[in-house]
């Protein structure tokens, strides 16, 4: 057995959407909008105390935890919320996130800021900043093909 370690880390992504702030913050802010570019959520209150919840993975893989709640809602400009990551029954991480939406040149620019602690060795920050990574590049994809 691993000596229990917590390894604390934050990061942030900058990215540019040619979209408003309003249809950006639209696509974190609705249960099918968000669906389109994150896992689905068994649960998704979008209100300050409300909670984000999903539970899933890869077939026949283990199945993943995301349980979320809002701490702050200031349409189109920002999201704060936390979080904790299982995997089966073991807690990988415990989060504050904080998504900034903000004009510029027409279009978006998204400030994603993730202040972590990973537990444990079972995840890494740059695990996370990696999907992360991933998951805001497809919410552009999905954003330029509606």
């Amino acid at each position: 057995m691993n000596e229990p370690s917590a390894k604390h880390s934050t990061f942030v992504i900058e990215k540019n959407y040619k979209h408003s702030t309003a249809r950006v913050f639209a696509a974190w802010a609705g249960q099918t909008a968000k669906a389109a570019w994150f896992p689905k959520a068994n649960e998704f209150d979008f209100r300050v105390g409300g909670r984000e919840y999903n539970r899933g993975g890869p077939p026949g893989g283990p199945v993943f935890t995301f349980d979320a709640c809002y701490q702050e809602i200031v349409p189109d400009r920002r999201i704060v919320y936390s979080y904790t990551l299982d995997m089966e029954e073991t807690r990988l991480s415990v989060s504050v996130t904080t998504v900034e939406f903000k004009p510029e040149g027409g279009g978006t620019r998204l400030v994603y800021t993730e202040q972590g602690v990973f537990l444990d060795g079972h995840d890494t920050p740059e695990q996370r900043e990696h999907g992360t990574k991933l998951f805001l590049d497809k919410l552009g994809d999905v954003l330029d093909g509606q």
